[in-house]
């Protein structure tokens, strides 16, 4: 991590300077001018999310976001308590946001563990849990009291984000009622709390209305969204509209915006959103964290929604919409796992023919029931087994890019240089997937949509010509 701009480490994205960072000033300075707050925000989107509601409620305090610690008058640890080498990556970042500065504040997932941080840094002002957003702010007004008006520092009604302007995570629930043995996110996160459908149609429209043209709906189960409330119905625009993961999808769809739907477990009633992509309604792209394809290793993870016809499931829905993306994460070296389950999930990959795919390799987790399970796999096998997968996959991803070749389609740009443009297309997630390179397109800006006809092709990326 750089110490000349706090970025959110796991995404590797900066402050956004247009909108979240401010002229870094001497910490010493503290009463002269508005008070400045660092953020150093860890893991997975979801936590993103969280930082920015609490950049955002700091803001329409009268605080400012410095872009570097020295600027800061103190720092916020955003941190990751997943697996044992994130914890420990949390641990450095709260090591050297201490060595930079020396006010720390620390929230997120490692924050349940607050004896073992104080047992490093005992130094740290204040430990929090995760999306404990009142407790921060109120650590951050005990570190720093707010020197303005809350009344007069107003915010973009959108709030402050970390991400560009042109995309933006929406958070539609918090935690999740899933007990996979590999997994602690209920003990860290708690059980499923969605929000009221009205309140995630809100905060989605008036993203739209400040210019964002992709919508990544983002929870730890997004298809069980509205369970836990009984799939309560909420007034919206004058309509009732049901928390369901269908209803809300379909509205989220009417906003004119890329909709894009992450960590979606493959439940029945995820079939009835396939239609609305072909429809153009929402994006053809679906996240669904099917971890391993082994009918025996999908038992032991206890993982809820799988089934032995996945690959049969699969191909229904691209009868529906062909042009349907599936991108996945996989576990290989669980305990327990053989040679003929790991040659299963190969197997697999090539039949359900996966888009996009990441790997990892087991990790037992402090807390998590996978850890007494029989059969662990040595490390030289974990890593084999991991090369194979990518090995595999990659073949998978190259047949199917080869098959854009000569299409045109739309993408969104994220940069451009001197150079060209960098842009996604509609199966691209940002900063996981691939990319859309248009070489010599200097004159586009972030955040456009333009029309290309695709001309290469390699593992993981598409070359391309504006129409």
């Amino acid at each position: 991590m750089s110490t000349a701009s706090l970025v959110t480490t796991k995404a590797g994205t900066k402050l956004n300077a247009k909108t979240a960072s401010t002229p870094p000033a001497k910490a010493s300075a503290r009463k002269a001018h508005a008070p400045k707050v660092g953020f150093v925000s860890l893991g997975c989107p979801k936590a993103l999310v969280d930082s920015e509601r609490i950049i955002t409620r700091l803001r329409s305090e009268g605080y400012e976001v410095a872009g570097d610690y020295k600027g800061a008058d103190v720092v916020v640890v955003n941190t990751c308590g997943f697996l044992d080498s994130a914890k420990q990556e949390s641990l450095d970042a709260i090591g050297e946001a201490i060595a930079e500065n020396g006010r720390v504040i620390v929230t997120g997932c490692m924050g349940v563990e607050e004896a073992r941080i104080r047992g490093v840094h005992p130094d740290v002002l204040a430990v929090t849990g995760p999306h404990q957003y009142e407790q921060v702010v109120s650590a951050v007004h005990d570190a720093v009291p707010p020197l303005h008006d809350p009344y007069v520092d107003l915010v973009p009604p959108e709030g402050l984000h970390l991400t560009p302007r042109h995309y933006a995570y929406l958070k539609i629930s918090e935690g999740c009622n899933n007990r996979c043995s590999f997994c602690i996110i209920p003990s860290l996160r708690g059980d499923l709390v969605s929000r009221p459908a009205n309140q995630v149609m809100a905060e989605a429209e008036r993203l739209v209305k400040a210019g964002v043209k992709e919508i990544l709906v983002i929870s730890q189960d997004t298809s069980a969204y509205g369970l836990d409330i009984k799939y309560a119905e909420s007034a919206w625009k004058g309509e009732p509209l049901k928390a369901r993961f269908l209803d809300l999808t379909r509205a989220l769809g009417d906003l004119g915006a890329w909709v894009r739907l992450h960590y979606v477990y493959p439940y029945p009633h995820v079939d009835d959103v396939i239609p609305l992509m072909a429809e153009g309604k929402i994006l053809p792209y679906l996240d669904i964290p099917f971890q391993h394809a082994s009918p025996a290793v999908l038992k032991a993870m206890r993982r809820p929604a799988h089934q032995e016809k996945t690959a049969a499931r699969i191909a229904a829905w691209r009868k529906v919409c062909p042009d349907l993306a599936l991108r996945s994460t996989f576990i290989v070296g669980f305990p327990g796992e053989t040679e003929e389950d790991f040659q299963m999930l190969l197997d697999w990959l090539k039949e359900a023919r996966i888009n996009r795919a990441g790997c990892f390799k087991y990790e037992a987790v402090e807390g998590a029931t996978a850890n007494s399970l029989p059969g662990a796999v040595p490390e030289e096998v974990k890593e084999e087994r991991w090369h194979r997968f990518m090995a595999a996959q990659q073949k998978v991803s190259a047949a199917l890019l080869k098959e854009r070749i000569g299409r045109t389609i739309p993408v969104l740009i994220d940069e451009v240089d001197d150079e060209g443009s960098i842009g996604r297309s509609q199966w691209d997630a940002p900063e996981i997937d691939g990319s859309v390179y248009l070489n010599g397109e200097t004159a586009l800006k972030p955040g456009d949509i333009v029309s290309v006809r695709v001309t290469e092709s390699d593992e993981t990326d598409l070359w391309a010509e504006v129409a």
